[in-house]
C-alpha cells in the first residue's frame, strides 16, 4: 500500500485507522497487559472478585470475608534483572566517538528500547540526526513492506487522555507529517518535512532553511526482543505469576477470616436461611446479635488454617518460575561457601537468555551506526556477575608468575570493585620501583681517615 499516492484526505483517515487496526491487534493487546505486570498490577488479580452462592444458586459478592490480592513483582524482576546482566555496565565501542555521535545517552537508550522489546515483544529506536529515541509498541504503529518485509514506514501516536486531542505523526521515507485528531475530525498539524534541516540565522532575515536531506534508509530500526519466537517475555509465565498470586492472596485470606470467630447455634431450627444471614451479617457489623428462635444459644467456635501445603506449593511455584524464565535466583549462590563453579554454573540460564537479547540488541546499534555514518567494529558488553573474590582472587595470585605486573593488579583491583583506581596504583607502583633503583645506583662518597 502506497502511502505517498493518497489525497491528504485520505492519509488522515488512513492514519487514524491504523492506529485504531493496532490497538486492536494482538501484539498492542499482550504488550498492554504485559506492562502492567511489569508495573506489578496483575491482571487477573484485579479482577478477581470472591463470590458467594444463594440457595437458588445465584451469585452474589462476598463483602464479609478477606479479599486479599497480593502481587508479586516477578515479571519485572524477571526483565530488570535480564536488561542489567547484559547492558548495566554500558556499551564498550572501539572507537572513542562512536558513543557520541549516537548520542551520550546512548547506554540509557539502549536499556531503554531492551526493556521495551522485552515487555512488548518489539521497540523502536528513531535516529534524530545526533541522538535515539525509543517507541515502544503501544505508541508506533509499524509499517513493514509487503514485498521484503523491511520497516519503511510507521506512525507514532500519543493521547494524554480521552477528552485530549489525539496526535500522530506519519513517518516515511522521504519525511514525516505531524496530525491532530480533536473528536471525529482530523487535521495536518505540520506539513510533510525531511529528517535533517541546515538551518542558519541572522538578525535581519530570522531563521533561514537553505539545504535539506533524508538518511539513506528509513531512520527507525525495529528491536526483537527475541528474533525467533517475537514474543514478549511475559508468554510461558503469565500462569503461573497468576496461581503464585492466587494461592499466596488464598492463604492469607483464610489466615484472616480464621482469626475471626465463626458460631454454631443450638435449638435454633425456627430459623430460616433468612434468620441466619442476618445473624452473620450483624455479626460482622455491630459485633452482637440477638437469637431470635426459643432456647436457641450461640456458641463460638475457631479454626486453624492448614499452611505446610501452600508453603511447599508457592516454594514450588517460585522455583519454577525462575527456570522457566532463565533467570538467576539468589538464594542459591547466598550460601558464604559457594565456590566460583557452583556460581558460575547457577548463571549459565540467565547468560543464555542473555545471547539472544545480545544478539537483537548488536544488530540494532550496527543499523542505527549505518544511519548515522560510523564505521567501527562490533560494540562488546560486560556482564554482572556475583562472584566468590578470594577465591578468584587466589588464583591470580598463583598465576601472577606467568602474568604481567599491571594485569594481575587491574584484575584484583576490577574484582575489588575499585577497577577505576587500577591505573592511578599502576602508576604509583612504577613511581616507587623508579625511585628503590636510583637509591641503590646512586654513588656512595667513601670516607677517609684524617692523618
Amino acid at each position: 500500500m502506497e502511502i505517498a499516492d493518497r489525497a491528504e484526505d485520505e492519509r488522515i483517515d488512513f492514519v487514524r485507522q491504523i492506529i485504531n487496526d493496532h490497538k486492536a491487534s494482538k501484539i498492542y493487546e499482550d504488550a498492554a497487559i504485559a506492562q502492567k505486570y511489569y508495573d506489578r498490577r496483575n491482571v487477573t488479580m484485579e479482577q478477581f472478585q470472591k463470590l458467594l452462592y444463594t440457595m437458588t444458586g445465584q451469585a452474589v459478592p462476598d463483602n464479609f470475608s478477606a479479599n486479599w490480592k497480593m502481587k508479586h513483582g516477578f515479571f519485572h524482576i524477571f526483565v530488570t534483572q535480564e536488561v542489567q546482566h547484559l547492558l548495566g555496565n554500558g556499551i564498550t565501542w572501539k572507537n572513542e566517538t562512536t558513543a557520541s555521535k549516537l548520542g551520550e545517552d546512548i547506554d540509557t537508550k539502549t536499556k531503554r528500547a531492551a526493556t521495551a522489546a522485552l515487555i512488548g515483544a518489539e521497540s523502536f529506536g528513531f535516529f534524530n540526526l545526533d541522538h535515539v529515541e525509543v517507541f515502544k509498541i503501544t505508541e508506533f504503529v509499524p509499517l513493514y513492506d509487503e514485498e521484503d518485509g523491511a520497516l519503511k514506514a510507521g506512525v507514532r501516536f500519543w493521547q494524554i487522555d480521552s477528552k485530549k486531542p489525539l496526535r500522530a505523526t506519519l513517518y516515511e521515507m522521504d519525511g514525516y507529517t505531524d496530525y491532530i485528531y480533536r473528536h471525529s475530525e482530523g487535521e495536518v498539524l505540520n506539513e510533510k518535512r525531511p529528517y535533517i534541516l541546515k538551518v542558519k540565522e541572522s538578525k535581519a532575515d530570522g531563521t533561514e532553511i537553505y539545504d535539506f536531506s533524508n538518511y539513506p534508509t528509513f531512520p527507525i530500526v525495529p528491536l526483537w526482543a527475541d528474533d525467533d519466537s517475537r514474543m514478549n517475555a511475559l508468554q510461558g509465565i503469565r500462569e503461573q505469576i497468576d496461581c503464585y498470586d492466587l494461592i499466596k492472596s488464598g492463604f492469607a485470606n483464610d489466615v484472616d477470616d480464621a482469626s475471626l470467630i465463626y458460631w454454631t447455634i443450638q435449638n435454633g431450627g425456627g430459623m430460616d436461611d433468612v434468620d441466619l444471614a442476618r445473624f452473620v451479617e450483624r455479626m460482622h457489623t455491630v459485633k452482637a446479635a440477638v437469637v431470635d428462635a426459643d432456647g436457641a444459644t450461640a456458641e463460638a467456635h475457631t479454626m486453624d488454617v492448614p499452611s505446610e501445603s501452600r508453603e511447599r506449593l508457592l516454594d514450588r511455584l517460585k522455583d519454577d518460575l525462575y527456570m522457566d524464565a532463565m533467570a538467576l535466583d539468589l538464594k542459591n549462590i547466598s550460601g558464604g561457601a559457594t565456590t566460583a563453579t557452583q556460581i558460575i554454573a547457577s548463571y549459565k540460564p540467565l547468560d543464555s537468555k542473555c545471547d539472544d537479547l545480545e544478539y537483537s540488541v548488536l544488530e540494532w546499534l550496527k543499523k542505527l551506526c549505518a544511519l548515522a555514518g560510523i564505521e567501527d567494529e562490533k560494540p562488546t558488553f560486560t556482564r554482572d556477575y556475583i562472584v566468590n573474590k578470594s577465591e578468584e582472587i587466589q588464583t591470580i595470585v598463583q598465576s601472577a608468575q606467568f602474568l604481567t605486573e599491571d594485569y594481575v593488579i587491574t584484575k584484583i583491583m576490577t574484582i575489588l570493585g575499585d577497577g577505576d583506581q587500577a591505573e592511578a596504583l599502576i602508576r604509583q607502583r612504577m613511581a616507587d620501583d623508579l625511585s628503590i633503583d636510583y637509591e641503590d645506583n646512586e654513588p656512595q662518597e667513601e670516607e677517609t681517615a684524617q692523618e
